[in-house]
């Protein structure tokens, strides 16, 4: 199991502690110092069978002066794809990527107990 983690973020730490409860091994990404490359958001991004600006931070980047890509589709996919590379701390978290190979952005205690049930079985 991997964890996209950032330390500062308390719902990586709420989830950092479910995982820890549930007794399970799992690896800290720290994605701010190691960031995906296009490569890894693609696969993530395939596991959690969503499209890159479903995990973008989108207000973060009007905050920070980030152009956002001006559309949502498949022409623009890799335009969004290749902010989130350039900008890793725009991606939500935390993303887990459990062991049978599903991936969820545990956001809430629901996602973050789904995420454990696919690694602890």
């Amino acid at each position: 199991m991997e964890i996209w983690y950032n330390a500062k973020c308390s719902k990586c730490r709420i989830a950092k502690e479910a995982l820890d409860e549930a007794g399970l091994t799992y690896h800290l990404r720290y994605y701010l110092e190691q960031p995906p490359t296009a490569a890894d958001l693609r696969d993530v991004l395939d596991r959690l069978n969503l499209e890159p600006w479903d995990i973008t931070r989108t207000a973060d980047a009007k905050a920070g002066g980030i152009d956002l890509p001006g559309t949502r589709d498949d022409a623009s996919r890799e335009s969004w794809i290749d902010l989130l590379a350039a900008n890793p701390a725009l991606i939500q978290r935390p993303l887990v990527v459990a062991d049978d190979g599903t991936a969820y952005v545990a956001r809430d205690p629901e996602a973050v107990a789904t995420a454990i049930d696919h690694s602890a079985s």
